[in-house]
C-alpha cells in the first residue's frame, strides 16, 4: 500500500489514515529507544532533589540513590523480560494485558495515561516558571498561558511529521541536556569529601522512606518510554538492551549529581531553589545560566518524549476498542497516531494552564509502585506461560519468580510509606476507571449485537 501512494501521491483514492500495529514504522532501534527512556527519565526531577534529599536526609543523601537502584534495577528485569515477549504498542497496557487479560491490562493502561498527562502539564509549568524567571512578561497569566500553548504546538509539530523525526528531537534533546550534567557530575566528584559521606549519620527510616519514594519516582519513566514497542525494530533484542542501559546511565548520573552539588554548595544546598545551578554557578559564574539553561532543554526535552510515548498509548486503547476508532488509526503518510498526539497534548496543555500539579503529584509516586508491581507480576506470568513473540525472549536471571517477587516487595514496602489520603485518592482513580471500564463494555457489547 505504501508503494502505491508514494507512486500516485495526488490520487483521490489514496487513504487519509491507516489502522493497527501493521501501520506503524518499526523506525526505533536500542540507541533511540535508550535516548527515549533517558530523556523522559532526566527530566525535571533532578534539577530539584539534591536539594529536597539534602534536606531530608544531609551528608548521606546519594546513598538513597544506591538505595533506589537497588529498588528500581528489579523493575527494569522485569520491564526487559516482558517487553520482550509482548512487543505491541502499549507498554504496560500490552504487558498486564497479555499476562491477565484486558480489564487488567486497561486498569494499566488507563492509570499510566493519567499519571502521563498530569505530569506532563506539571513539567509545562515548571518550564513555563523557568522562562518567567528568565523574562518577567511570561510571569504574567496571558503570556505565561501563549508561552504554553506553544511549547505544545512545537513539540506536537514536531511529532506529527513521522517517527524518524520525533526520534531524531528525542536524541538531540537528550544529548544537549546530558552533556552538561554528565560534566558536572564529573566535576563534582573531583571536590567530594568521601571522608564526610562515609561518616554520615543514619538518618532513620521515616525519613529514608519519603526519599524514597521521591527516588522511585525520579527514576521513574521507562513505563513510558517503552509504549512505543510496536516502532521498534527488533523488540526481542532492543527493548532489554536500551532498558538495562538506561537504567545503569541514569542511576550513574543522578548519584553523581547528587555528590557534586553536595561537594560544591555544602550547607547552602539545603533550601536552595535551583541546586543544579546553584552547584555550577559556585565554580564558574556563567554555569549558573548553563544549567538554568539546561533545566528548560531537560523538561522540553520530557515533554516531547512524554508527548511521543503517550499518544502510543491512547493509540494502543483504540486499536483494542476501548476509545473511539480514530485513536486507533494512523495517518497514512507520516504513519504517526495523530489523533492521540493532539488528545493527549490538548489535555494535558489544558491542565497546565488551569491546573496545579502539586495536588496531582500527591499520588502519581504511589500509582508508578503500583504500576510497577504490576509489571512485574505480568514478567513472573509470561516468562511462567513462556508467551512469545518474533526472537527469542530476555529470560530473567535466577527463573521466573525471584526477581518479580522482589520487585513486588520492594514497591510494598515503599507502598507502605504513603499517606491514608494518597491511597484513598488512589482508590478513587480506580474505582473510576472500573467503573469507566464497565461503560465500555457495554458500548462494545451493545455494537457487535
Amino acid at each position: 500500500m505504501n508503494d502505491v501512494a508514494s507512486a500516485v501521491p495526488h490520487a483521490s483514492a489514496a487513504p487519509k489514515s491507516l489502522h493497527g500495529d501493521a501501520a506503524l514504522v518499526r523506525a526505533l532501534g536500542p540507541f533511540q529507544l535508550g535516548a527515549s527512556i533517558v530523556n523522559i527519565i532526566v527530566g525535571a526531577g533532578i534539577f530539584m532533589l539534591p536539594a529536597l534529599l539534602y534536606g531530608r536526609l544531609g551528608a548521606s543523601a546519594p546513598l538513597v540513590f544506591v538505595a533506589g537502584a537497588l529498588a528500581i534495577v528489579p523493575i527494569a528485569l522485569c520491564f526487559a523480560a516482558v517487553g520482550s515477549r509482548a512487543a505491541a504498542t502499549g507498554g504496560p497496557y500490552t504487558f498486564v494485558g497479555a499476562a491477565f487479560g484486558p480489564f487488567a491490562g486497561f486498569l494499566a493502561g488507563a492509570l499510566m495515561w493519567v499519571c502521563n498527562t498530569s505530569s506532563s502539564a506539571g513539567v509545562a509549568a515548571a518550564l513555563a516558571e523557568q522562562a518567567g524567571n528568565a523574562w518577567a512578561a511570561l510571569r504574567e497569566p496571558l503570556p505565561r498561558a501563549a508561552f504554553i500553548a506553544a511549547v505544545y504546538a512545537a513539540l506536537f509539530a514536531l511529532n506529527a511529521f513521522g517517527v524518524k523525526l520525533g526520534a531524531r528531537m528525542i536524541v538531540l534533546l537528550a544529548t544537549l541536556k546530558l552533556a552538561p550534567l554528565f560534566a558536572l557530575a564529573g566535576l563534582g566528584l573531583l571536590f567530594v569529601d568521601w571522608g564526610q559521606l562515609g561518616a554520615a549519620a543514619w538518618p532513620g527510616w521515616g525519613a529514608l522512606g519519603s526519599s524514597m519514594v521521591l527516588v522511585v519516582f525520579a527514576y521513574s519513566g521507562m513505563e513510558t518510554a517503552l509504549v512505543p514497542t510496536g516502532e521498534v525494530r527488533d523488540p526481542s533484542r532492543h527493548v532489554p538492551r536500551a532498558t538495562l542501559s538506561a537504567i545503569v546511565l541514569v542511576v550513574l548520573l543522578y548519584i553523581g549529581i547528587q555528590l557534586a552539588c553536595q561537594a560544591m554548595l555544602g550547607a547552602r544546598l539545603d533550601g536552595s531553589g535551583a541546586p543544579l545551578a546553584d552547584a555550577a554557578g559556585a565554580w564558574w559564574a556563567p554555569g549558573h545560566g548553563l544549567l538554568l539553561a539546561t533545566a528548560g532543554v531537560s523538561m522540553a526535552g520530557f515533554l516531547m518524549g512524554n508527548l511521543f510515548s503517550s499518544s502510543r498509548l491512547l493509540f494502543a486503547l483504540g486499536r483494542d476498542g476501548y476509545l473511539p476508532a480514530a485513536f486507533g488509526r494512523v495517518d497514512a503518510r507520516y504513519h504517526v497516531p495523530r489523533t492521540g498526539l493532539l488528545a493527549h497534548a490538548g489535555i494535558a496543555l489544558t491542565l497546565a494552564l488551569i491546573g496545579n500539579f502539586e495536588t496531582l503529584a500527591l499520588i502519581s509516586g504511589g500509582a508508578i509502585c503500583l504500576l510497577f508491581a504490576a509489571v512485574a507480576v505480568a514478567a513472573w506470568r509470561a516468562q511462567a506461560r513462556d508467551l512469545r513473540g518474533a526472537g527469542e525472549p530476555f529470560r530473567l536471571p535466577g527463573g521466573s519468580w525471584p526477581m518479580p517477587l522482589l520487585a513486588v516487595a520492594v514497591m510494598a514496602a515503599i507502598l507502605a510509606t504513603m499517606s491514608l489520603a494518597q491511597w484513598l485518592a488512589i482508590v478513587v482513580s480506580l474505582l473510576a476507571l472500573v467503573a469507566l471500564y464497565g461503560v465500555l463494555a457495554l458500548r462494545r457489547r451493545g455494537v457487535t449485537r
